[in-house]
């Protein structure tokens, strides 16, 4: 979903990327581009531990702009696109192909923690991320 994000910089720092739809969300970059990269992850970030699977609303990018209670000055704005797939917590099945000796050695493995196969899997790949 597309959300209007607020670019500022100062003459002596990095530039900074604001979401008036995330109050407190940010990010920073060393040209616009990074920012923009980091963008995801600051949304990410915030919403760690947060308990909600609800994206929240864009606004339009005609309404924030005009908002009183947001200081544009020096900046200017652009819509970005932001992933909140990360909020779901459905488990959706997925299909790998995988060598048969790794894959009763993955099962040993789980077994040996209490674990579904799908739950160490999930595990180790968490560990790598």
């Amino acid at each position: 979903m597309k959300y209007p994000v607020l670019i500022h910089k100062d003459a002596d720092s990095e530039f900074g990327l604001t979401i008036p739809d995330i109050p407190g969300c940010f990010t920073s970059g060393k040209s616009i581009s990074e920012a923009l990269q980091n963008l995801q992850e600051a949304v990410i970030c915030y919403y760690d531990g947060e308990n909600t699977n609800v994206p929240p609303d864009a606004s339009k990018i005609e309404d924030v702009i005009n908002r009183q209670d947001i200081d544009a000055e020096g900046g200017f704005w652009l819509l970005a696109d932001i992933d909140f797939s990360f909020l779901s917590k459905k488990s959706i099945r997925v299909n790998i192909t995988i060598p048969e000796y790794k894959l009763a050695m993955i099962d040993r493995g789980a077994a040996k923690r209490g674990l579904t196969r799908s739950a160490f899997l999930v595990q180790a790949a968490e560990s790598m991320l």
